[in-house]
């Protein structure tokens, strides 16, 4: 679908955009109920939201929590957020949207409504954060009126989530979603996003043996943990010292523990600053998705993989632990999480180019999975000199905001390099940065994760396979 828009249809959105103005002084006027009974609750806005803004929190039918945002100064525009994780949490979590909205709060500083969930339970779950992420916007029509433009947001894994929003939502009878931002994204999807995790897991046993121990009962290490036990991040953090040595100063380490650490980290690509929380990724929230969400069926498999990086890379490929991939897992995880490239709104991404979470060559892999199904002409990417996952600039978050939402109105798609120029405005009013780099382009992704069979070809999952599987009762994650 063409991206422009006609000057006759702009001005119809703009007439909407004054009655819906009309339509809030009324209805968030102050001493006015907020919403239908059981609908959301005025509550406390995160501090540097005080005074510019109305919040509002609730659980909806399917027991997600969420939080609502509306500014003084609203433009008219509404911003989706997907929450990052996945967070391991039983049942949704109360607490996590307010922290989102105080996170990006710079969105309702920048004139939007912000509206995130919390989703309906923790764990392993893209279409179904995607499912709540729609039903709350939903709700927020039905509450608030439609906005004029809606945008959806995603950071981390809530970058998949968003992608997945933007596929599934964006073509809507109504056409719900103008475009999508995805900021430090996991966009190579489940089946092949982990990989380089599985691979950590392998080669850390390799050389350090205690994860399991050899007093403890040995299981298969693409499951995380066996089913029904569970390890404290304590436990894994003394481990993972006692094996490297890591948070000790390196003339504190034996020589053995500083050759593992070098080995573990020159086979992987991962970096010592974030070394733990993949490890502990590739333990609990592998044991999550194997266990809680396939039926305790594999969908990691490194058979072919050959490591190398090692002082022996022989003898590693020798003694690392292999194991194939069950069919019916990679299927479900793949209908789950993988993307098909086949977006009909303009999508925008900003990515830390040294991201220690999501390496910055997930955007190669969303940039070739957009390629494989001819829609990249919908795609913008842009790139920081920033090494953080969890946020960055709110400059540039206001930057990278401002130029979708005028990609989305105008129809004229911008380029790396105006973004990058027009950063400085907006970091007059935050002062935190702009650190864009219009020059830069990523590696293939093959070249930071060891690729298994197939993996070169994107996407991982075409949109004429999801709609089969779409048909097949039983295929992908549950609800």
């Amino acid at each position: 679908m063409d991206t422009s828009q006609s000057s006759g249809a702009r001005r119809a959105r703009r007439a909407g955009t004054v009655v819906l103005a009309g339509f809030l002084a009324v209805t968030l006027a102050p001493g006015l109920p907020a919403a239908a009974s059981g609908g959301p609750a005025e509550s406390a806005c995160p501090e540097d939201l005080a005074g510019q803004a109305r919040c509002f929190t609730g659980k909806d039918d399917n027991g997600a929590y969420y939080a609502i945002a509306i500014p003084q100064n609203w433009n008219g525009s509404l911003v989706m957020h997907a929450h990052g994780g996945p967070d391991l949490t039983e049942s949704s979590d109360p607490e996590r949207s307010p922290e989102d909205l105080a996170r990006w709060s710079v969105m309702v500083r920048e004139g939007y409504a912000w509206a995130g969930s919390s989703y309906r339970r923790g764990g392993y779950g893209t279409r179904m954060a995607a499912e709540d992420t729609e039903n709350l916007r939903r709700l927020f029509v039905s509450e608030f009126g439609k906005p004029e433009q809606t945008f959806v947001h995603g950071q981390s894994w809530g970058g998949n989530v968003a992608a997945k929003v933007a596929e599934s939502y964006g073509a809507g009878p109504d056409r719900p979603y103008d475009g999508a931002l995805l900021t430090n994204g996991v966009l190579a999807g489940g089946s092949r996003g982990y990989d380089y995790r599985v691979d950590l897991r392998v080669v850390y046993q390799y050389y350090c043996g205690n994860h399991p121990r050899p007093t403890e009962p040995d299981y298969p290490l693409w499951m995380g943990l066996p089913k029904g036990t569970t390890m404290t991040s304590s436990d894994l953090n003394a481990r993972l010292q006692e094996c490297t040595g890591i948070d000790s100063p390196p003339e504190h380490r034996s020589a053995t523990q500083q050759r593992n650490l070098d080995d573990i980290l020159g086979v992987t690509g991962i970096p010592e600053r974030t070394l733990e929380s993949h490890l502990r990724f590739a333990t609990r929230t592998f044991s999550d998705i194997v266990h809680e969400r396939l039926d305790s069926r594999n969908p990691f498999g490194n058979r072919t993989v050959r490591y190398r990086g090692s002082h022996d890379d022989a003898a590693l490929n020798a003694g690392v632990r292999r194991f194939s991939a069950d069919p019916s897992a990679v299927r479900d995880l793949s209908y789950d999480s993988d993307l098909t490239g086949a977006v009909t709104i303009p999508v925008l991404t900003m990515h830390a180019i040294d991201d220690p979470t999501a390496f910055v060559e997930h955007e190669s892999a969303y940039r070739a999975t957009l390629t494989g199904a001819r829609t990249s002409d919908r795609l913008v990417q842009t790139f920081t000199t920033e090494a953080e996952h969890s946020s960055l600039s709110d400059a540039e978050y206001a930057t990278v905001m401002s130029a979708l939402a005028t990609w989305t109105r105008t129809g004229e798609k911008p380029d790396p390099a105006g973004v990058a120029g027009s950063c400085a405005a907006f970091d007059e009013r935050y002062g935190t940065g702009c650190f864009f780099d219009p020059g830069f382009q990523p590696g293939d992704y093959a070249s930071k994760v060891y690729p298994r069979p197939g993996g070169r070809h994107w996407p991982a999952i075409s949109a004429g396979r999801e709609r089969a599987l779409s048909r097949m009762p039983g295929v992908g994650i549950a609800p």
